[in-house]
């Protein structure tokens, strides 16, 4: 277990920031305790400082996992978002995409959510841009086989 370098740490907050935009902050300097993320066997740890503290007794060979998962690297250096980072990225999110209850399951088992299946979605959102889709009861979704979710047209275009 070992903090991130420069380098990984700058990938890692590009990647998320693509989803949370300036609240990337929040993340770190939480109200209830400051937080903190930690590299290990390639994965990205979000951990307290307090269970920081208290894992240090534990040797690297025989820790498995230590807080939430929020990613990996992979072996040609690029981050990858967990499903386990989900819960931690919705209160967050810049643009919120809500998805129909007929078209959610569809989005679940691996299609696209077409233009009918979009039940509402954040204004300015821009093509490309990476968003949290939702249920019509604000449940966060993620897919299983994608890791992100980037809607192909614009607010403005969905609307026409």
């Amino acid at each position: 277990m070992r903090p991130l370098t420069e380098e990984e740490t700058r990938v890692m907050f590009e990647k998320i920031a693509k989803y949370i935009g300036e609240n990337l902050q929040l993340l770190v300097d939480r109200p209830d305790g400051t937080y903190c993320f930690r590299l290990h066997n390639d994965r990205v740890y979000y951990v307290s400082e307090k269970i920081l503290k208290l894992a240090a007794n534990i040797s690297g060979d025989k820790l498995v996992s230590l807080g939430t998962c929020f990613g990996k690297f992979t072996k040609t250096h690029k981050f990858r978002l967990h499903v386990t980072a989900l819960d931690y990225l919705a209160p967050y999110a810049k643009y919120k995409v809500w998805i129909k209850p007929g078209a959610e399951q569809s989005f679940l088992y691996g299609n696209h959510v077409l233009k009918s299946g979009l039940g509402r979605i954040t204004e300015n959102t821009c093509q490309y841009q990476g968003v949290v889709v939702y249920s019509m009861a604000d449940v966060p979704l993620m897919h299983p086989l994608r890791r992100s979710w980037l809607p192909g047209e614009s607010t403005e275009t969905v609307k026409r």
